[in-house]
Parts: structure tokens; C-alpha cells; sequence
């Protein structure tokens, strides 16, 4: 009883005292674009609860696209207000970074978000079912897949609206996961992006249940992968002390300065450092795609459905590869010696492993994903450079690569047999002469994932490896060329697949798509080729944008 009055009297206490108990102090303005997104996720809900079913689809798509444009002129608000520059700081008590990567990343998140948005809504190129357009996503998810639930979800029409509202919340996480400035926070963005990506790699409405299968492997390694970062948070924690990026980094560079008592025996204990960061690292790695974490990748990117590949291919790259920048140059510059020849040992491995084993592809969907790794190879070289050069070209290449990317996916949506999207390398044959236009912007892409001259992939490939060359990776960049050149190799089979091979009587047809996906891929494709012919003023952008706030 005496236990239980005094944490009486000390509630009583502290409620008597207010002025005792500091408020935390919050820079709401700078971080409107996170909170503009989530704010309209959780009204997306609402609509969902409240909203009569035949509304939904308009009334998601309209607040989806607003609520993303609103959120990238909050991005452009802050950085002409020198957020970017000189005005760049660490709000939100120390959990969040305001500086230029992080608004240039986000940035590059919400423009690529709102072009997945179209693709997302594209309800033209299946066939209407029961009179009523269809999506690619499920008519009932929670159905057994043939069952009698999703057989009558079909012939009433229904559409799966829910994905705008889970497609925002992935775009919230990831907006915080690159301008995370503590560990915490970095494991909570993890989290908020990563559970949506798990559900929507499960709604294909054809093929269920290779989607349901990929979801699941999905989940299952973002599982490990999580509690490996969250192990290596803990670690870090008993070496330094601290979550924050900052405190990490003072011990670290100068040891423990105000030793904690109950952390006396731990800190500045090499060991923990070392297993700490590289469990870290462990888990952001994963999210990249990089060898030898990115098992879970080709069968993520063959199950999912493609709008949602294309979403998942561009942004997560780029909320990764932020995070993992950040960690490195911010958390970790200290160690450098210690983490470059690791970080070598896996471009290397990324960039060779990707390109070798998508020549052995024979599905377009699984060669862009071992794509995806060998470029993930790629923009580590960047990273490796351990220069404001390196940090700048990295974030230029995942902007370039995003677009891309996401262009490359709503192509693979139109070309379509009886079962729905025909991913067969050889249904394509002969593509190039049943529709010369779908074939040419397919094939712009491909070079441009190539790294041919006039593309926005040659500008990235070459910044990257300019800056790894300077802080003297230069074997490092040999090894990229001819991993370049191995990835040539089957960018070009698919073109001379689509050109040079006769079409078959029975190959796919190219669906109509409506005006959402063709503004997808007009955007990819013009995107390509304006980084690709000038690309000096972005590179410039994002030269001004390569100082993280310390």
C-alpha cells in the first residue's frame, strides 16, 4: 500500500506542477509534406468507412493525387525558404533532419508516388467484367482465391479503393525513413512503409496466388531484415549511449564523453560498434536489394502487381539508398576504413551478380528485378566515394533511375494475352511490329537502363563512377563497365526480340490504355530523354543538395 501512495503523491505532484514537465517542441511547417500525406491516408480510411461504394474511386484518386501535389510544393516551399541550404537543421526534438538530401529525396518519392498514383487507377486494359471497369488489384483480398466470396465480389463489380489510402501510408514512411536523424525513428519509418508494401504485393487481381506467395516471402525476409536493424539499433545504443545520429558519431570520433552509469561497461566498446553498424547496415541493404540480401526481390517484383512493382522498384530505392547515405556520412563517417572495403565487396558482388543472372531471365518482370540489383550495384559505387561529389551523384541517379523504372512497369501493364499480362520473353517477339510506338518507348527505357549515350541512365552511370574514381575506387569502376556491358547484353536481346523476331499468330495484344498510364509513360519517357540530353541543371540541383545537416 505505501508503494502504491507514493507513485500516488508523486502523480499528484507532477499534475500540480506543469511547468515541470517540458512540451515537446515540433516544427509542424517543416514537416508538412510528411504530414499533408498521412493526414490524407487516414481521411483516405475515412473514406473508405463512410463513402457510398460507387464514389470511392473518384473520391480516393482525386485526394491521393491533391494530397501528393499539395505535399511536393511543401517540399519546394521549404527548400526556397533555404531549408535545403543554409537554414537546413534537425527538427522535431532530433528525430528528423531538414536538410537537402532529405528534401531532394522526398522530393523525388512524391513526384514518382503521384505518377504510380495513375497507374494505380488504370481501370481500361482488362476486360469489363459484368459490365463494370476492373483494376489490377482483387475485387475482395480477403476472399479465397476461386472461391464462391470473390466470384460474387467480381460479377457485384467491386474494386479494392483501400490500395490509395495504403499506397499514402507507404509514401509517409518513406518520406521519413531518408530524413530519419536517430535510429528510432529510422526503425518506425521502416515499419510504416514496409507493412503497406507487404499488403499490396497481395491483391493481384490475377494470378492470386503467386501475389499471396510473394507478399508472404516478402514479409517473412522484411521480417529478419527488420529485427537485424532493430538488433543493431540496441547495439549501438550500449556502445554510445545515444540513438541520435549526432551523439553516435561524437563517440565514435572522440569517445564517451559524459559516461552514463548504467551504460559505464558498454560504451565505446569496439565490439558493439562494429556488430551494431553492421547489422544496421544489414537491414538497409535489404531494402536497397543489394547481393547478397536480395533473394526476396525477382519473386517480390513477378507476384506483385505491376503498378505496385512499379511503385515499390522506384520509391523504395530511393527512401533506402537515402537512409543508408545518411547513416554512412552522418552516423558512421568515423569508420570509413572499416565499412568501404564491406561496401566494396558488395557493389561488386551487386553489380556482377545482377547482370549475370538476368541473362539466364526469361520473364521481363524478373529481368527488370535482377536489373534492379545490378543498379543498386551501381549507385553503391557512388556511395562508396565518401564525397559531397558521391553523395550528389547518388541522389541524381535514383532520380533518373526512378522515372525510368516506373516507366519501364506501366509498359509491361499494356502488353496482355487471355491470362492477363503476357511476361513471357518470348510472347514479346515481334512486338516492335504489332505496335512500333509501345516497342520504341519500351526500348528507350532499356537503353536508358543500358546506360547508352542521351539517356538519363548514362548522366547517373557517369556521375557515379566519376565520383568513385576521384576518391580512388577506380577498380571499382572497372568492374562496373564490364558489368555495365554484361547488363547490355540482355537490355538488347529484349529489343531485338521485339524488332527482329516475327511475331507469333497467337502472341499478346497491346492494350489501349486510358489517358493515367499514358501520362505515366510520357512522363518516364520525357524524363529519360531531359536528363539524358541536359542533364547539367539537375546534376547542379543535386549538387546543391548533397550537404547532410550535422
Amino acid at each position: 500500500m505505501s508503494s502504491v501512495a507514493s507513485v500516488h503523491s508523486l502523480w499528484t505532484a507532477a499534475a500540480g506542477a506543469p511547468g515541470k514537465i517540458p512540451g515537446p517542441h515540433i516544427e509542424y511547417a517543416q514537416l508538412s509534406p510528411t504530414l499533408i500525406v498521412l493526414g490524407a491516408a487516414v481521411l483516405g480510411i475515412m473514406i473508405e468507412a463512410f463513402v457510398p461504394r460507387r464514389s470511392r474511386y473518384y473520391s480516393q484518386l482525386l485526394l491521393s493525387l491533391v494530397a501528393l501535389a499539395a505535399a511536393f510544393a511543401a517540399v519546394i516551399g521549404l527548400a526556397a525558404a533555404g531549408f535545403g541550404s543554409s537554414k537546413a537543421h534537425v527538427a522535431a526534438m532530433g528525430a528528423v533532419a531538414v536538410d537537402g538530401p532529405a528534401l531532394f529525396l522526398q522530393g523525388t518519392i512524391l513526384l514518382v508516388s503521384l505518377i504510380a498514383v495513375f497507374t494505380f487507377a488504370e481501370r481500361r486494359l482488362d476486360p469489363a467484367a459484368h459490365g463494370r471497369h476492373v483494376d489490377s488489384f482483387a475485387a475482395q483480398p480477403a476472399a479465397v482465391p476461386g472461391g464462391a466470396a470473390e466470384q460474387a465480389a467480381v460479377k457485384a463489380g467491386f474494386t479494392t479503393t483501400e490500395v490509395f489510402p495504403i499506397l499514402l501510408f507507404a509514401v509517409g514512411g518513406m518520406l521519413i525513413f531518408p530524413a530519419a536523424n536517430d535510429l528510432l525513428t529510422l526503425f518506425v519509418a521502416l515499419e510504416v512503409f514496409s507493412l503497406p508494401l507487404y499488403i499490396l504485393c497481395a491483391l493481384a487481381r490475377r494470378q492470386r496466388l503467386l501475389s499471396q506467395e510473394s507478399a508472404l516471402k516478402y514479409f517473412l525476409l522484411g521480417a529478419f531484415s527488420s529485427a537485424f536493424l532493430l538488433f543493431g539499433v540496441a547495439l549501438l545504443y550500449g556502445y554510445a549511449g545515444t540513438v541520435t545520429y549526432a551523439g553516435i558519431a561524437e563517440v565514435v570520433s572522440d569517445g564517451a564523453k559524459q559516461i552514463d552509469p548504467a551504460l559505464a561497461g558498454t560504451m565505446s566498446n569496439d565490439a558493439l560498434l562494429l556488430i551494431g553498424g553492421a547489422l544496421v547496415l544489414m537491414g538497409l541493404l535489404f531494402k536497397v536489394g543489394a547481393v547478397p540480401f536480395h533473394m526476396w526481390t525477382p519473386d517480390v517484383y513477378q507476384g506483385a502487381p505491376t503498378p505496385v512493382t512499379g511503385f515499390m522498384a522506384a520509391a523504395t530505392k530511393v527512401a533506402a539508398f537515402g537512409a543508408l547515405l545518411r547513416v554512412l556520412y552522418v552516423v558512421l563517417p568515423g569508420m570509413r576504413w572499416d565499412w568501404r572495403p564491406v561496401m566494396w565487396g558488395v557493389a561488386i558482388i551487386t553489380m556482377l551478380g545482377g547482370a549475370i543472372v538476368a541473362i539466364t531471365q526469361t520473364d521481363i518482370k524478373r529481368l527488370l528485378a535482377y536489373s534492379s540489383i545490378a543498379h543498386a550495384g551501381f549507385i553503391l559505387a557512388g556511395v562508396i566515394a565518401t564525397s559531397k561529389d558521391g553523395v550528389s551523384s547518388v541522389l541524381f541517379y535514383l532520380g533518373a533511375y526512378s522515372f525510368v523504372t516506373l516507366g519501364a512497369f506501366a509498359v509491361v501493364t499494356l502488353v496482355r494475352d487471355a491470362g492477363g499480362e503476357a511476361t513471357q520473353l518470348s510472347k514479346w517477339a515481334g512486338l516492335g511490329r504489332r505496335s512500333p510506338l509501345v516497342a520504341a518507348v519500351f526500348a528507350v527505357f532499356l537503353l536508358a537502363f543500358a546506360g547508352i549515350p542521351l539517356t538519363s541512365g548514362f548522366a547517373g552511370k557517369f556521375a557515379v563512377f566519376k565520383a568513385a574514381a576521384q576518391s580512388g575506387a577506380g577498380w571499382l569502376v572497372v568492374v562496373g563497365v564490364i558489368s555495365s556491358a554484361i547488363a547490355a547484353f540482355f537490355y538488347i536481346r529484349v529489343i531485338v526480340v521485339m524488332f527482329f523476331n516475327e511475331p507469333k499468330a497467337e502472341g499478346p495484344t497491346v492494350a489501349v490504355p486510358s489517358p493515367l498510364t499514358s501520362t505515366a509513360i510520357a512522363v518516364g519517357v520525357t524524363a529519360t530523354l531531359v536528363l539524358g540530353l541536359a542533364p547539367q541543371y539537375f546534376l547542379d540541383l543535386a549538387g546543391h543538395a548533397g550537404v547532410f545537416v550535422r
